[in-house]
């Protein structure tokens, strides 16, 4: 006569295999060098991928131990027979401090990494070049300021939908980035920067950043600004000094000298009708 397999290898089996697909998940979100984070391109990002690394850390730990006692709960406290009735407890001192004191420190722990991270991030050592940031519906405005290759004066490279800006920066040389808006709120990232910013109208936001990994990088609004939100987009060039200095003197040999003025309506609306047409 064939019996059933015993209670407790079928919650064996199925606490292994619980364990299985929780591996599985885990390591299926990220390629185990990064965890999800692009390669790091600037001096700050360093600081991001700690505190990031720290938080997948503490997740894990607080994971496993949460899932042990759950398995350890399932396999010691299982009904081993129909007539078996588990003793009735109205509460468990420590285990409901335990509870309410455990989520507090880990915030706590948290919170203390996420500001010391900020601070680090919001530091502002002296620029050796300013870049203002101008976005507009539905394109950025790059202007460069006091460049030596073209004697000081500003100059700028604009873009539209159709054709996304280029933002040219100097490796291991320090840049303060001044964003402003043209009309709506917009949201200033570079993913390689591991870092963005809100660009607001009537209100002028800096942070300052050294880029370090020569290469070219996306760039794009990451706040909702209406119709073509998704095609504000520009690509980064990290260039060395002398790239840097002959790309800032094509746009004066262009003309693209001194403030670029506010968005043209008539521009704006031509810019549209291009997309539209793209997409038709």
């Amino acid at each position: 006569m064939h019996l059933p397999p015993p209670r407790r290898s079928r919650v064996h089996r199925l606490s292994r295999a619980v364990l299985a697909l929780g591996g599985l998940v885990l390591l299926s979100g990220c390629d185990g060098t990064d965890f999800g984070l692009p390669v790091a391109a600037t001096d700050r990002a360093e600081y991001v991928d700690q505190l990031w690394y720290g938080a997948w850390i503490a997740a894990l730990v607080v994971g496993v131990f949460v899932w042990g006692l759950m398995g350890w709960v399932v396999v010691r406290y299982h009904r081993r027979s129909d007539e078996e009735i588990p003793s009735q407890v109205r509460y468990n001192l420590p285990i409901e401090v335990l509870y309410t004191i455990a989520p507090v420190i880990i915030v706590a722990v948290l919170f203390f990494h996420t500001v010391e991270t900020e601070q680090e991030l919001d530091a502002t050592p002296e620029p050796e070049h300013v870049i203002q940031a101008m976005g507009e519906k539905w394109s950025w405005t790059f202007t460069y300021y006091d460049e030596e290759a073209v004697d000081g004066e500003p100059v700028y490279d604009a873009g539209s939908p159709s054709e996304p800006t280029e933002l040219w920066l100097p490796v291991d040389e320090v840049v303060q980035f001044d964003l402003v808006s043209a009309d709506v709120i917009h949201a200033f990232w570079i993913p390689a920067f591991n870092y963005k910013l809100d660009v607001m109208p009537g209100r002028e936001n800096t942070f300052t950043v050294t880029p370090t990994l020569e290469g070219d990088y996306p760039g794009r609004c990451s706040e909702l600004c209406g119709l073509y939100h998704s095609r504000m987009l520009f690509t980064v060039h990290i260039v060395p000094r002398e790239e840097y200095d002959a790309h800032l003197q094509a746009l004066q040999e262009a003309g693209n000298v001194g403030e670029p003025g506010p968005p043209n309506v008539t521009t704006e609306i031509a810019g549209e009708e291009e997309l539209e047409e793209a997409e038709q």
